[in-house]
């Protein structure tokens, strides 16, 4: 190993231990509860750890590892990420036969990851079901300390959907998360640059877990949230209802953005209200239930124009026009999407631009105005490869392709199409490539 690599690692050894002290220091209490507990643990004791993020949970692990009082203990991380998990004792067991404990050492397991099982919605998980159903057999097939890490939510639904095996806890151990997490969420969910929306599915699902993970440390489970925390909470609730949406999940959405619009009551933010607003009027567009979206495209506006906040007038404009289309009033939607337009041109958002000439696009093509349709198509591609969205883009990409089908131009619609499903097939948008596949296949030759 040369020089430079000794002394990164030296960097990164020391960098990590500076964390882990200030992460004991930070819950010394309850670190020290939590060693007492391991050391008098003996054969099957079942304890649990509330801590909310991964980050987190290593330097836990790592301070245990390094404590004076735990030299004698052997502690095993046993990691079960799989979502789909439902028999949890016989996953130990199989991982137990394939652990080698040292001689005079006491074997501790730790379970990391078992909320991916647990879920964050739905009554009885499976996982927690056989938890609680095999109960009795743990004490026999698990002869060592248990310790379960999970965030809190994740144990919130263990104690409600697993409450016989919940009451043989021997201790439960609730960690507080260093800043250098809660700051490092934040820039990666509030703070991104990037949409949700616009992000592949894996790194979505990612954004998700983590955005519930903040939710718990600005309003833990069964307490309301303080003042100070009140514009976070809607904040992150704002952004879960997004998610959702984005994932056409309007019922699980519209959950988290009616909690968001009653807290939103308690603090004066305009913006975020009409955005609250407008995504609740998405969850009710995505179920075609346009009366009640647009009451909220409504209210959005108005809370707007009263503010004089033109670009949200703009936004409510533009999702005004998309119930319009929806329903089949052409010339309205046409309407609201031009006076959007003006606006947006007029304050220089080229990129929100991009989309309202997608939307015009769409209208002229109804109307059968096909160049008009291609036009409009072609500058909101243009905005958007401008600006590098390529996940936008294979929208636009399909809708040229839909207009070529109606001039009966195959293969320039075969060509489009083929383009907007490498870009979902990419982002591993399913629903779209398997729209746009379907579109395809049915094309003459």
């Amino acid at each position: 190993m040369n020089s430079s690599n000794k002394l990164s690692n030296q960097h990164n050894n020391s960098k990590f231990q500076t964390e882990i002290s200030k992460f004991i220091a930070s819950n010394q209490d309850e670190f020290a509860e939590l060693v007492t507990f391991v050391d008098f643990a003996e054969k099957f004791t079942l304890g649990f750890i509330e801590i909310n993020f991964s980050p987190d949970i290593d330097l836990l692990i790592a301070g245990l590892r390094q404590d004076s009082q735990c030299q004698g203990v052997q502690f095993v991380v046993l990691d079960f990420p799989d979502a789909n998990l439902r028999f949890l004792r016989d996953e130990l067991v199989q991982q137990l036969a394939k652990i080698t404990q040292e001689t005079n050492k006491k074997l501790v397991l730790l379970i990391r990851n078992l909320e991916k099982s647990i879920g964050v919605f739905g009554d009885y998980p499976p996982v927690l079901q056989d938890l609680n159903f095999v109960r009795d057999s743990y004490r026999q097939t698990i002869p060592h300390p248990l310790l379960f890490i999970l965030p809190d939510y994740a144990i919130s639904r263990l104690a409600k959907f697993a409450p016989d095996f919940w009451a043989w806890k021997s201790g439960l151990f609730r960690f507080k998360t260093t800043e250098l997490t809660k700051n490092e969420a934040i820039a990666h969910t509030l703070n991104a640059d990037t949409n949700i929306e616009r992000i592949p599915t894996p790194e979505q699902q990612e954004r998700i877990d983590l955005l519930h993970r903040l939710l718990m440390e600005y309003n833990p489970t069964g307490e309301t949230p303080s003042r100070e925390n009140l514009r976070n909470c809607c904040n992150i609730l704002n952004e879960l209802g997004k998610a959702y949406l984005s994932q056409r999940k309007s019922i699980k959405a519209r959950e988290y953005l009616q909690k968001a619009a009653e807290i939103i009551q308690k603090f004066p933010d305009y913006s975020l209200q009409i955005e609250v607003f407008n995504q609740l009027g998405k969850s009710y567009q995505q179920q075609r239930q346009f009366d009640n979206a647009i009451s909220y495209y409504q209210q959005a506006l108005d809370i707007a124009e009263k503010q004089k906040n033109r670009h949200d007038i703009a936004n409510s404009l533009f999702y005004l026009g998309n119930v319009s289309l929806d329903t089949r009033q052409l010339h309205q939607a046409r309407n609201y999407y031009q006076q959007a337009l003006k606006i947006e041109i007029e304050f220089g958002d080229r990129y929100e631009c991009a989309g309202t000439y997608h939307q015009l696009g769409i209208v002229a093509q109804e109307l059968r105005e096909y160049d008009q349709a291609r036009d409009y198509y072609q500058q909101a591609l243009e905005i958007k490869i401008e600006f590098g969205d390529r996940y936008e883009c294979a929208g636009t990409y399909a809708m040229l392709g839909l207009l070529a089908q109606a001039k009966e131009n195959y293969a320039e619609a075969r060509a489009n199409l083929q383009t907007a499903l490498e870009i979902y097939v990419e982002y591993q948008d399913e629903y779209m490539a398997t729209v746009t596949r379907e579109i395809l296949e049915s094309l003459p030759e």
